[in-house]
C-alpha cells in the first residue's frame, strides 16, 4: 500500500463501541476512510450510515469482505462470533482490529492469531486503557522507580448499565469477567510485566434477579485474586448494573509508596449546600472516560498497516485475558484456585 493511499476501512458492529470506531475513521484518523458499515439489523446499520454520511453498508460480514475498497475491519460484534469473522477476514486479505474480548478460548485465539500471521495482515485487540495518558503516565513513573518495586497490582471496573439478554448466557458471553473485566486482566499484566500463574474468584448475582430463572450461573459481582509468574500480587474488583457510575480505578503498590489511577468524579467539581450536602457529578459511561484512548489506538492500528509496525496490543495480549477469565470462570464453578496451563 502507497503511503499516500488511505486505508479503507470498514466496521463490523453498529453499535455502541463500533460507533466510536467509525466516528474516529469517519471523521478524524486521518491516514484512513471508513468506506462501510456492517450489522446483520439493516435499520441500524442505515442509521450509522445516515450519521456517519457514507453510502456503502452490508448485513452479511463476508459481503463487506468481498468488497476491494475495504482494506482493514474493525470486529465489535458479541464475543462468540470474533473467531469466525477474524480468522474470515484475514484469509480475505484483510487487517484486523478485534475488539476485546478477543474471543472464547484460548484455541479460537490460537486459530486468530495464526491466521493473521499466515496471510501477514495485522492483528490488534481492543485493550484502549494502554493508550490512556493517565496509565500511560503512571507506567512511566512506575518504571522510573517512583514506588520502589511493584508488589500489587489492584483493578477495579463496575459498569453502571443491565447486561443485554444475550450477556446472561456465559455460555455466550463468558461473563461479567470478560465483557467487564478483560481491561482489569489486560492492566494487571501490563504493569506487572508477567503472566497470571493462578486465580480465584468468587461471585454472585445481587443486582440481576431477572436472569436467575433461566441462568442460574450468571453472576453481577465478582473478585479474583491473582499470583503472578514473578511472585507478584493481583486483585480485580468487577461488577455490572451497578447504576451510579462508571468506576474505573487501579492502586499499584510499591515497596516505597503507591499510585492511584483513575477517578469517579466527572468533572472535578464539588458542590456544597444545605439542600444536598455535598455532591459531585459521577463519570456515567467508558464511552465518556476513554474516548481520546479509542482514538489513539485506531490511530495506531493503521500507523501499523502503512508502517509496517506491531501495535503494542497484539493478539498474544488478547490470547493471555482469555486465558484468565476461562480459569477464573472455572475457579467460580469449582470454588477452587485454578492454576493457568502452558499458554504462552
Amino acid at each position: 500500500m502507497s503511503l499516500t493511499e488511505k486505508v479503507g476501512v470498514c466496521v463490523i458492529g453498529s453499535g455502541r463501541a463500533g460507533l466510536i470506531h467509525a466516528r474516529n475513521f469517519a471523521r478524524v484518523v486521518s491516514n484512513a476512510k471508513l468506506v462501510a458499515m456492517v450489522d446483520p439489523v439493516e435499520e441500524t446499520v442505515k442509521n450509522a450510515c445516515a450519521e456517519l454520511e457514507i453510502k456503502t453498508y452490508y448485513t452479511d460480514y463476508t459481503d463487506a469482505l468481498a468488497d476491494s475498497n475495504v482494506d482493514a475491519v474493525i470486529v465489535v460484534t458479541p464475543t462468540v462470533l470474533h473467531r469466525e469473522i477474524v480468522v474470515t477476514a484475514a484469509n480475505s486479505g484483510k487487517h484486523v482490529f478485534c475488539e476485546k474480548p478477543m474471543a472464547m478460548s484460548v484455541d479460537e485465539c490460537d486459530e486468530m492469531i495464526a491466521a493473521c500471521k499466515d496471510n501477514e495482515v495485522k492483528l490488534q485487540i481492543g485493550f484502549m486503557r494502554r493508550y490512556d495518558r493517565g496509565f500511560m503516565a503512571a507506567k512511566e513513573r512506575i518504571d522510573d522507580g517512583e514506588i520502589g518495586d511493584v508488589v500489587l497490582v489492584r483493578s477495579c471496573t463496575r459498569g453502571p448499565s443491565v447486561p443485554q439478554p444475550w450477556q446472561y448466557d456465559i455460555a455466550a458471553s463468558n461473563g461479567p469477567l470478560a465483557e467487564v473485566n478483560s481491561h482489569d486482566i489486560d492492566t494487571l499484566r501490563w504493569f506487572a510485566e508477567s503472566e497470571i500463574a493462578e486465580v480465584y474468584c468468587i461471585a454472585g448475582n445481587y443486582r440481576c434477579p431477572q436472569a436467575k430463572e433461566k441462568h442460574p450461573d450468571f453472576y453481577d459481582n465478582v473478585i479474583m485474586s491473582a499470583r503472578f509468574a514473578n511472585g507478584l500480587q493481583g486483585q480485580i474488583d468487577g461488577a455490572v448494573s451497578v447504576r451510579y457510575g462508571y468506576d474505573a480505578k487501579v492502586e499499584i503498590l510499591g515497596t516505597t509508596g503507591v499510585l492511584h489511577i483513575g477517578r469517579l468524579d466527572q468533572s472535578g467539581v464539588v458542590v456544597v449546600n444545605s439542600e444536598s450536602g455535598i455532591s459531585t457529578p459521577a463519570v456515567p459511561s467508558w464511552r465518556n472516560l476513554f474516548l481520546d484512548a479509542y482514538l489513539q489506538e485506531d490511530r495506531e492500528f493503521i500507523d501499523a498497516i502503512t508502517e509496517d509496525t506491531v501495535p503494542r496490543v497484539t493478539g498474544h495480549d488478547g490470547k493471555m485475558a482469555v486465558a484468565v477469565v476461562n480459569a477464573g470462570n472455572r475457579s467460580i464453578i469449582e470454588k477452587r484456585p485454578v492454576q493457568l496451563g502452558g499458554e504462552r
